[in-house]
């Protein structure tokens, strides 16, 4: 059976033991050891976060595999020493984490009930919201959140577009790819999802030129990387009223320093990184998946690309 290190915040051992344990039972791996003190010379399985002291892979000479707990890979996926697979997390907990943050939100922008929430002023203004078939609503990312999220969205009766930066086909809605299908995309998008990785190709996706193009009070919701968006071309666009609101989650620098123009925007809306997150219980599962498959020589599931970065 196979030995497999917990390489991570020292802090989340306690937490993730039982689940890890049990669901490796369940995968039929019941003797397989596992725990943050496997010997290096032993390791065969690498359950990681990239927080974890470990750095250097060519420590392990049987490793056969990395299976990231976080679902971004972009601080690990570059790293020299690793030549083995790398999984991405892809968990049902995060997934439906980030389904449920993603709906609520477009709900509340969609609905307008930050009007009613904030102004119990005596005024009655019974302006009532479209349809959710006439409000377009584009996501841009199509992997497993963002495909997720938008089939979600489309069930509601949302008016979906997806993007993504190669071809995707998904039969519920609409999909765009590449430079031009971006703008497309954006073009008609009066509300905005970004669950794109980050990578130097989707770095700044929306700046000065990109938000133009949307049309004008339209919402940006982005619980995927703050690298997706061009600060100070966002604050411009709200500052002039091209965008209506943003909803953020996610920051180049987090947490989100306290003089950051975000905090006091009065058409910002900032969530400390949230909008989704790893679950031990589920998270366990995925990974005693992916070992048992591993030891039984079949496909891993959620294998990093390591040339496209995720």
């Amino acid at each position: 059976m196979p030995n497999i290190l917990f390489a991570a915040a020292p802090d989340q051992w306690d937490d993730y033991a039982p689940h890890l344990r049990r669901a490796l039972d369940q995968a039929g791996l019941k003797t397989a050891r596992v725990g943050p003190d496997i010997p290096a010379a032993d390791v065969d399985y690498i359950v990681y976060s990239p927080n974890s002291p470990v750095q250097d892979f060519s420590r392990f000479p049987r490793l056969k595999a990395v299976l990231s707990l976080w679902a971004g890979v972009e601080t690990i996926v570059d790293n020299a020493t690793l030549k083995v697979p790398l999984t991405r997390m892809a968990d049902a907990g995060l997934r439906e984490g980030m389904v449920e943050w993603v709906t609520g939100h477009v709900l509340r922008h969609h609905l307008g009930l930050d009007t009613y929430i904030t102004d119990q002023s005596g005024t009655w203004r019974p302006d009532a919201p479209p349809l959710a078939r006439h409000r377009t609503v584009a996501v841009l990312g199509l992997g497993e959140l963002g495909a997720a999220c938008a089939r979600m969205l489309a069930a509601l009766n949302f008016n979906v577009t997806g993007w993504s930066r190669s071809p995707k086909s998904l039969p519920e809605f609409a999909c765009h790819h590449g430079a031009e299908g971006l703008d497309t995309c954006l073009a008609s998008a009066e509300i905005a999802v970004l669950l794109l990785p980050d990578t130097p190709e989707t770095e700044n996706t929306l700046n000065t030129r990109t938000l133009a193009l949307m049309p004008r009070g339209a919402v940006i919701v982005n619980p995927g990387r703050g690298t997706l968006i061009d600060d100070d071309a966002l604050l411009a666009a709200l500052d002039a009223g091209q965008i209506g609101h943003a909803t953020l989650d996610v920051f180049r620098t987090e947490p989100l320093p306290k003089d950051h123009p975000y905090w006091a925007h009065p058409r910002v809306t900032v969530t400390p990184h949230i909008a989704s997150e790893t679950r031990p219980d589920t998270a366990s599962e995925l990974i005693a998946e992916n070992i048992a498959r591993a030891e039984a020589d079949e496909p891993l599931r959620h294998v990093v690309d390591r040339n496209l970065g995720y």
